[in-house]
């Protein structure tokens, strides 16, 4: 989600209001310890083995990888869920630095950044 691209009007909120909230959110960033980037994908397959489960409809899988630049990572089932939750971080992480630049940029449009 990119704030900057939606129609958002910080300009009636005054410049004290605009700083309050900017702090509230530097302290709400999530701990980045856990910061993993990059999306889930998950994959069935089959095996093409004569008389095997997939080729009756039922693939093998789920197999959980991370894509990230066009790279896949595999991800072990024991993992995935630990996986799942770091890139909610990441997300959550992504919202927050958005919303951060939005407000810094209607402050620099005030000519009152600091």
């Amino acid at each position: 989600m990119d704030i900057h691209k939606r129609e958002i009007d910080l300009s009636a909120v005054t410049t004290r209001a605009l700083r309050a909230r900017r702090t509230r959110l530097v302290r709400s960033v999530p701990d980045l310890a856990g910061f993993v980037a990059g999306s889930l994908v998950e994959q069935h397959r089959k095996c093409g083995k004569e008389g095997c489960r997939c080729m009756q409809g039922q693939p093998h899988g789920p197999y959980v990888y991370v894509s990230v630049a066009g790279r896949l990572v595999y991800v072990p089932a024991s993992l995935a869920e630990a996986v799942r939750d770091r890139l909610a971080v990441s997300g959550r992480l992504h919202q927050l630095l958005a919303q951060i630049s939005a407000i810094n940029l209607e402050l620099l449009s005030r000519r009152e950044l600091d």
